[in-house]
């Protein structure tokens, strides 16, 4: 499947808000977004004035890039939230959590989500004792997430780990530093995604 392999700093800018894609550079003074927080391109200092669509439309590209999924696999989050009982959006936003890649990320196997989608994708992870390489495989209450024996000491997932509480493990999940091992406690939180998106915006655009 295709995928964003271009620089991730510039999403950051477009998008008007720190969407944490490049790890802890982003807590740094390096941070692009910091230095240059206005659009990328040479009209990008320009005021710009969004029409109704348009404030929908960036809603819906800010959530597809944090979470890195492609339009046809977000309009499919987002029908699958709909025909789910509870309110359409904070279910959506449940479905992106849920993904693995998205589950490593938050439990602090990896500094990024397309670092823990590379972790899935190269036989890294295992559920419930069983190697899954599916990115967008959804974790359920009950499921345990831990890495092979053979990736536990490789330098980025120990320095990703060390630094997990600058971000801080979700109540939905538990993680056990010592034998990196993962848990699904429960479905994800709306009030623990931090981040400052309106899943209403998402709702309404795809509702039109």
């Amino acid at each position: 499947m295709a995928r964003y392999i271009g620089p991730v700093c510039k999403l950051c800018r477009r998008e008007n808000v720190k969407l944490f894609l490049k790890g802890d550079r982003c807590y740094t003074d390096k941070c692009a977004f910091d230095r240059r927080p206005y659009p990328p391109g040479q009209h990008g200092q320009r005021r710009s004035k969004f029409t109704e669509y348009g404030v929908r439309l960036r809603e819906k590209q800010k959530v597809r890039r944090i979470y890195g999924v492609l339009e046809r696999q977000f309009r499919k989050y987002f029908h699958e939230a709909d025909r789910t009982k509870g309110v359409t959006g904070e279910q959506l936003l449940g479905l992106l959590e849920r993904r693995l890649d998205s589950a490593c990320y938050r439990l602090g196997f990896a500094a990024t989500r397309s670092e823990g989608r590379q972790l899935v994708r190269h036989k890294h992870v295992m559920v419930n004792g069983h190697v899954v390489n599916i990115p967008s495989y959804l974790v359920k209450p009950g499921d345990k997430i831990t890495l092979h024996e053979r990736s536990r000491a490789q330098a980025r997932v120990t320095t990703s780990v060390e630094g997990v509480e600058r971000r801080g493990v979700p109540s939905w999940l538990e993680l056990d530093k010592g034998s990196l091992t993962g848990s699904v406690k429960m479905m994800p939180v709306r009030e623990e995604i931090t981040l400052p998106i309106q899943e209403q915006l998402i709702v309404e655009f795809y509702s039109r």
